[in-house]
């Protein structure tokens, strides 16, 4: 709804809560944290566009948050300039900068606050180093710098972090530049999840000629590809290798097996069985093991024994399996509540009784019809009869007197037809008036549209300029303005433009398969 947040019904995702992100941080996720495709004919697709390049220019791991927000002394201001060193120069500067990735869950701003699992981690280690040094009033800060995923180790490299905590997997590849602790977590396996449709299979010879789906720019690829490698010797099909949309995280895929829009993902078993207990659709192939013995661990610049020595001794006490390590995992199972799926055919049936008018005003206004019922699946799960305590009204979830306002004009909104118009109507106005300039993608442009209507337009366009003296691109949503939302607005407006994302891609998934056979 326009202006209000109270206006929708409370849509809770397990990724919202911290444990499902926040636990991949801890036991070890190698995805790859770069914003969303822009939208392509087949939605799982995932195209180079603008929507992916993330700022590729801004400062390695420059703040987005300030002095007073992360809680340091002004005499450690010079903290984000480039500096190199072992840990004995750390604590002559007071300060150890850890490089992670944004994400909910993992690491994450709810207004000014700090929070997700790898900042409890961050926290533990700060306690940890000044108990030992007895250090007292003077004590060295830790402080976590968000950087892209693909930018960790140059950042690193070049002195903008002393350690990376983003659930880095150890390889050959990453030794030759940087080293590792030793592991947070040991053994880790990719396997095949599919869902309630699927084939049963019972070797991996039975994924040859089979699509797969996969987070782009994480192992899972690379595992499938050495797969291929082997079924070639083996004069076997090759396994269809998808990437899905990178907004999409791997929970998000799981949904979609559980709802039957996807036949086969490449997922951690962990990750896969405790996704199990509140999907009960997906079936979990252990025996169907892509790779295994992978180990996640923190990283650090080469030739550092000293910075070695306080990590791994960190590490000995709270990784997997510790006391300490099982209490912080607890914490964020305790927390989780799963979300409320678009795919369950209640939902559907919504869905094909209002997809006519998404269509008829979607194509009035200039907007993909799926992303405008995505945003009423999100504003009212697509329910005319919700009100809101703030008097928002049906589907939209519009103000009478916002509709009523010149520049919508639409009467009668407690009707369906006049309330999807009026929205769509709205959302252009959006638009138009404040998003229409050519420098921003037409996904981007109808993302801040989203974020406006939920916020309102005067704050969004604060949180650009906000967001271009962070060194962010304003033009972006994902991985840049959403950034500084997250800040200055807290979870809401952040959630809100994620959720509608995400429900397009299972929408046009669902338009998908009903117009051609499900994918093998």
């Amino acid at each position: 709804m326009p202006f209000s947040s109270q206006s929708r019904p409370e849509i809770t995702r397990l990724k919202g809560s911290a444990l499902a992100l926040g636990l991949l941080l801890l036991l070890g996720c190698d995805d790859s944290a770069s914003g969303p495709p822009e939208p392509a004919a087949d939605p799982m697709e995932t195209p180079t566009s603008e929507a992916m390049n993330t700022n590729r220019d801004a400062t390695p791991g420059q703040p987005l948050l300030s002095m007073e927000e992360l809680g340091l002394p002004s005499e450690l201001a010079p903290f984000g300039e480039p500096v190199t060193g072992d840990f004995d120069a750390m604590v002559e500067r007071r300060i150890v900068r850890i490089l992670t990735v944004y994400q909910l869950g993992g690491y994450f701003l709810d207004g000014p606050q700090q929070k997700g699992l790898t900042y409890d981690l961050s926290q533990q280690f700060e306690q940890f180093i000044n108990e030992k040094l007895e250090t007292r009033h003077l004590k060295v800060h830790v402080v976590l710098i968000p950087v892209e995923f693909d930018r960790l180790i140059d950042a690193l490299e070049a002195g903008y972090g002393d350690i990376i905590a983003a659930g880095m997997s150890i390889t050959d590849d990453r030794l030759e530049r940087v080293d590792f602790s030793d592991p947070l977590s040991r053994d880790i396996s990719e396997i095949i999840v599919s869902g309630p449709s699927g084939a049963a299979l019972s070797s991996l010879s039975e994924l040859a000629g089979r699509r797969v789906y996969a987070k782009p720019g994480s192992s899972y690829i690379s595992s499938l590809r050495e797969l291929n490698a082997e079924f070639a010797r083996q004069g076997l099909e090759p396994v269809d290798i998808v990437p899905a949309p990178q907004q999409l995280d791997d929970e998000d895929l799981l949904e979609m097996v559980s709802a039957d829009l996807l036949p086969l993902i490449a997922m951690d078993s962990y990750k896969a069985r405790f996704w199990a207990q509140v999907l009960p659709d997906i079936h979990v192939h252990d025996d169907l093991v892509i790779r295994s013995g992978r180990h996640i661990a923190w990283a650090f610049r080469k030739d550092s024994p000293l910075l070695a020595q306080e990590v791994n001794a960190f590490v000995k006490t709270h990784r997997q399996g510790t006391l300490i390590g099982n209490v912080l995992i607890k914490r964020y199972f305790d927390n989780a509540d799963w979300v409320a799926r678009a795919m369950d055919p209640d939902e559907l049936g919504r869905f094909d009784a209002t997809i006519h008018l998404f269509q008829q005003y979607g194509d009035t206004y200039g907007f993909d019809p799926l992303l405008i019922a995505a945003q009423g699946y999100q504003e009212s799960k697509l329910d005319q009869s919700v009100r809101s305590p703030a008097g928002a009204i049906g589907v939209m979830q519009l103000l009478p007197s916002t509709a009523a306002d010149p520049n919508v004009g639409i009467s009668n909104i407690e009707e369906l037809e006049p309330n999807i118009h009026a929205g769509a109507k709205y959302l252009r106005f959006l638009r138009d008036r404040y998003f229409s300039d050519t420098t921003m993608s037409e996904l981007n442009q109808t993302l801040f549209s989203f974020a406006a209507y939920n916020a309102g337009p005067a704050r969004v366009r604060k949180m650009r300029d906000k967001a271009r003296e962070a060194g962010l691109d304003p033009n972006i949503w994902f991985k840049n303005v959403e950034l500084i939302a997250a800040r200055e607005i807290g979870r809401e407006t952040v959630q809100y433009v994620s959720n509608i994302y995400k429900y397009y891609v299972a929408y046009s998934l669902v338009n998908s398969k009903r117009d051609t056979a499900p994918p093998q």
